[in-house]
């Protein structure tokens, strides 16, 4: 279940040796916009030996690469992709060539380096105009695709628009790559709240997030983790619900019955799948009916 997804800069040695202890359940290490085009080199070299040496507990690795237009990123999966990253995170996706593009080399060193295809996927970054409109496009690029990702700060850049806390200058943005995202089957992530010392203000951009549909939410700060990975599990009460849900189900199938409510209230199809998918997330997390017998 990955809710949260923390950032490290992939050239400060003190925090990816504690990535594993941060609470996140991903963590990207950055070799893009955190490393000066000078630190390059040391950091891939950082990044690959703390993935090959670093017991992550069962915390995903995913790193975050330069993009297809830079003079970077090949030499980034040149030395990235032999230790198996979960997921590689590619910035600046503004079309399906992009994601293509990505697609075809790690397709080439997994094949060289004898992995199964596909074994390493992909979450574009979504942080230009172009790449919102072509967010659909994008996510059903090739099956590589895993997820996307929203990246506000240098969206509202190109959009020419300031930043703020309120969020009101991404919102049609959000809702865009929600949407792309789920008609593609694929997950979708919100943008790190940027203010690390308002605690108010991340509960509340957490919380909208999840309101829009998002499978989970980045940060930039440890600060945020906790509220991010409580935002987005299901509360007990949610958990009960389900239950409830799933056993009225079964017992009007065992009676026979079509018509099916509960609490004064028609259980249909689009309820019975959230239910199910609140189940599937409580089982993740140990919280599942068999795991409280």
């Amino acid at each position: 279940m990955r809710r949260s997804m923390l950032f490290l800069p992939g050239n400060t040695p003190n925090m990816l040796v504690n990535g594993a202890f941060l609470g996140a359940d991903a963590v990207i290490l950055d070799l893009e916009d955190a490393v000066a085009p000078s630190e390059k080199d040391a950091a891939r070299v950082l990044v690959r030996n703390t993935i090959r040496y670093m017991d992550f507990r069962g915390c995903e690795v995913i790193v975050r690469i330069n993009a297809v237009d830079s003079d970077f990123w090949q030499a980034d999966l040149d030395e990235i992709l032999p230790q198996k990253p979960d997921l590689i995170l590619l910035p600046k996706s503004s079309s399906a060539q992009d994601v293509l593009a990505a697609d075809a080399y790690i397709g080439q060193k997994e094949a060289a380096l004898g992995f199964a295809p596909n074994t390493v996927r992909l979450m574009p970054l979504i942080e230009t105009a172009l790449g919102v409109e072509n967010a659909f496009s994008i996510a059903s690029a090739c099956p590589r695709v895993a997820a996307l990702f929203l990246g506000a700060e240098d969206l509202t850049a190109d959009l020419r628009c300031q930043r703020t806390k309120a969020g009101r200058e991404i919102e049609y943005a959000r809702t865009r790559l929600v949407v792309a995202a789920r008609a593609a089957n694929v997950d979708v992530y919100d943008t790190p709240f940027t203010d690390v010392n308002d605690d108010e203000g991340i509960q509340t951009d957490a919380a909208y997030a999840k309101a829009l549909g998002f499978t989970g939410k980045a940060s930039i700060s440890p600060r945020h983790v906790e509220v991010i990975n409580r935002v987005f599990s299901p509360t007990q009460k949610e958990i009960d619900y389900a239950y409830e849900v799933m056993d009225a189900i079964r017992l009007a199938k065992e009676q026979g019955r079509g018509a099916i409510a509960l609490r004064g209230k028609m259980i249909d199809a689009p309820i019975v799948a959230r239910a199910e998918q609140t189940i599937a997330a409580a089982r993740e997390m140990g919280l599942g009916r068999e795991d409280r017998a």
